[in-house]
């Protein structure tokens, strides 16, 4: 999948309109996932501005096996820029039900396969801290390895790993909870709204240079 990714991102470049519109089919449902965990209800219009801007500037990508990671990072500045003008507005949270309408293709299926595919997870993992959600999403819904997490989010290779791990066992004592019935958590389904704490696009670009 790495290499015909590359070869798509090479087709598209040169202007094959049907390359481009693969890489989309590709990408688009893990982006979707991730960014409702961002920007919640407002997920689509910026995944929409996000592939504007990857149209506008792919020919600027180098090239190699990172365009997932590129087009990630393009997707979050887009995210943290639309919450950085919508600060003042009320969010509303959206139903983990609504991510059933989500398109999903068998890779993202097969990343997330170990008991984080299903819409229910990643509801439970927007509830995580915002540091702990982004790295279990980008590991394990858009598939990036540690390096290219660290490079989305401006961290350090370890410390996106330690905070996947965190964020794992905190969903794994969430799931151990509803399996013994907690009543806190009985019967209700997850809300997703817009991740709190997240950095403006500006820090975001201002701290790409870190590993």
């Amino acid at each position: 999948m790495l290499n015909e990714l590359t070869d798509l991102v090479r087709s598209a470049q040169d202007g094959d309109e049907e390359a481009f519109r693969l890489l989309f089919r590709e990408l688009q449902p893990g982006l979707l996932r991730y960014l409702t965990v961002l920007v919640g209800a407002d997920a689509e219009d910026v995944a929409s501005e996000a592939w504007l801007q990857i149209a506008r500037d792919l020919n600027n990508f180098a090239g190699g096996p990172g365009f997932r990671a590129w087009a990630t990072r393009v997707a979050r500045n887009r995210a943290l820029d639309h919450l950085r003008h919508q600060r003042r507005r009320p969010t509303v949270p959206v139903p983990v039900e609504a991510l059933s309408e989500l398109p999903a293709t068998e890779d993202t299926a097969e990343s997330a396969s170990e008991g984080l595919g299903t819409d229910t997870a990643v509801a439970l993992i927007a509830t995580l801290p915002r540091t702990e959600a982004e790295a279990v999403l980008l590991r394990t819904v858009i598939g990036l390895d540690a390096e290219s997490t660290a490079r989305v989010l401006g961290k350090r290779p370890g410390a996106v790993r330690t905070a996947a791990h965190r964020g794992l066992r905190r969903l794994a004592r969430i799931l151990a909870q509803d399996e013994r019935g907690d009543p806190a958590r009985n019967g209700e389904a997850p809300t997703i709204g817009p991740l709190a704490g997240v950095r403006s696009g500006g820090d975001v670009e201002a701290g790409r240079g870190r590993r």
